[in-house]
Formats: structure tokens, sequence, C-alpha cells
């Protein structure tokens, strides 16, 4: 079966003194009590730096740390800016590189699909001897001709695998839901069915607002309430649609709803936000840092730390 299609440190913006801003936090209104806690325990935001690859690993570092964020989601995968036949020595050269500017890999971005894969023990060896806890997975995707069902069920011992070796290891995956009608977890009920019996902290799910809104439309919350008891992470990006294709646009000019920030800070899951600008093009680091600085001013202020 080819393993791509079925068939073929310190949070930097914590506050000093949390215990003191609860109990300041209970002689205030409720609503006020609300927002007080959620300054108290503010998760790490990484940035994907997918359109930052053209960078070295110093001044992708330093671009990332002076636009305020807490670490990256790293391209550890085929074009990646760390490729997986060189993860040996690359990815502790990109960790250093980050650690020196107070950074660190809050996720990796794999192509991991399941244990038969060439470089999936390499990569995830190499992550965990590294202090690495947490990695994206790649893309499974269906085969049109064949029922859906009878695919995740043949997925579902490929994530067990998997999830047996994360266990191992002290790793946790993450699938993203992508939206596109031959995307395994397009539809978050396949997450669902897929993940039900894995402990979360072994394979989880990356809940990304902006796929869920393009493929649940007004039904983004149902889907969000369903997939709760595994997300592993959280990805915010923004579309519009051009006719019948979603097209990506900058945080806050597109279709997501902001009110999903708030919904997922109320959940109490304590997991990274990672802020993806897809809408950027390879090749332009300067125009593109300034973006990721736009979208993380955007992301703060639905955040309410801004």
């Amino acid at each position: 079966m080819d393993q791509h299609r079925l068939a073929p440190s310190l949070d930097r913006r914590t506050f000093i003194g949390a215990a003191g801003a609860a109990a300041a936090a209970a002689c205030v209104a409720p609503g006020r009590a609300l927002a007080a806690s959620h300054s108290a325990a503010k998760p790490p935001v990484c940035a994907f730096i997918k359109f930052l690859q053209s960078l070295s690993y110093e001044e992708m570092a330093r671009r990332i740390a002076d636009i305020g964020f807490d670490g990256v989601e790293s391209t550890v995968r085929r074009g990646g800016h760390v490729l997986p036949e060189r993860v040996k020595d690359d990815l502790p050269r990109q960790l250093e590189a980050l650690k020196e500017h107070g950074l660190d890999i809050t996720i990796m971005t794999t192509d991991v699909l399941g244990v038969d894969q060439p470089y999936t023990e390499d990569v995830l060896r190499t992550g965990a001897s590294l202090g690495l806890t947490k990695y994206r997975m790649g893309f499974h995707r269906y085969d049109k001709k064949r029922g859906v069902r009878e695919q995740l069920d043949e997925l579902r011992p490929r994530f067990k695998e998997l999830a047996a070796l994360n266990k191992e290891l002290g790793m946790t995956a993450v699938y993203q839901n992508h939206c596109g009608a031959d995307f395994v977890g397009a539809p978050l009920w396949d997450l669902r069915y897929l993940l039900e019996g894995i402990p979360k902290e072994q394979i989880g799910s990356a809940f990304d607002i902006r796929h869920a809104t393009v493929e649940g439309g007004l039904s983004w919350p149902l889907d969000y309430d369903a997939t709760k008891p595994h997300i592993g992470a959280v990805f915010v990006k923004d579309f519009v649609w051009d006719g019948e294709k979603p097209e990506h646009v900058p945080l806050g000019e597109g279709r997501v709803d902001k009110r999903f920030v708030a919904m997922h800070q109320d959940s109490g899951i304590d997991c990274p936000i990672s802020l993806h600008v897809e809408y950027l093009k390879q090749g332009d680091a300067d125009e593109n840092t300034e973006a990721l600085r736009r979208d993380f001013a955007t992301l703060r202020q639905w955040l309410g730390w801004a």
C-alpha cells in the first residue's frame, strides 16, 4: 500500500506572579476574572517557518524572536528547513540557533505516516534525543474508488503502531485536519474515529480552524467540540471564498471567526498555538517576516494580549 495514498522553556509571555493575578481576579467581576485567568496561563505561540526557509537557521531564529514568538513549527520533511536524510546533523544545528535566541522547536512538521517509512525512526529518535516532544504527521489521502469506512479501518492499525513508538520515545504526534475531497481528516469525524482509544499524549489532533471552517461552514463549533478530547495543538490562519475555491488571506481579513480563540481559551485545553501564513510566497524573506509580524499582532488581539 502506498504510504501517502490508501491504495496508492518558560513561556516568554507568562506573567510573573500568576498566583497574585489569580487572587486579584477573584475580587473583580466574573467577566474580568475570566480574562485574568486567561492572561495568567498563556499558551505558547509558535510560527510555522515554511516561508522563511530561505534563511539560515541563525537568521530565521533572530527574526522569529524579534517578532515575539515562543518557538517555531519547524519543517523537518521533504523540501523543509531540515531534510529527513540530514536530520541527525541539521536538526541539532537548527535547535541550537533557536535556543541562542530564547526559542524552542514547539512542533516538528514531518512526513511521518507510519513506522514503516524510511526516515520515521531517524526523525523521531533524533527529535526525542534533543528533548522535542511534539510533531505533526503527514497527510493520508483517500482512494476515491473505495469506501471511506474500509480505508479508515485499514488506517487504525497504523495509527496504533505509531502511537506505540511515540509512547516509547515520549513524543506526541498531532494530525492536522486539511480541507479537500481526498484528505483523511477533512471531515473531523474521521479523526474522532481514528483516534478513539489512543491517548492524546501519543497521537492527538492539530485542530486547524481555517480548514475546519472551509469544510464545516457554520458548524465548525460542532467539529471543534467533537475533536476537543484529542486536541494537542491549534493552527490559526484565514481564508476567503473565490468562487468555489478557498483562498488564503491575512488573519482577520477572511471568514475565520475570531470567537474561536475565546472558545478555545475557555476550553482549558493546554496546547500550543501555531500561526500559519499560507497566503505568502516562497523566497521573499523580508516581506514574509513582516507578514508574520502583522498576523501575530492580530492573533494577540484575538487572544486579548494586545
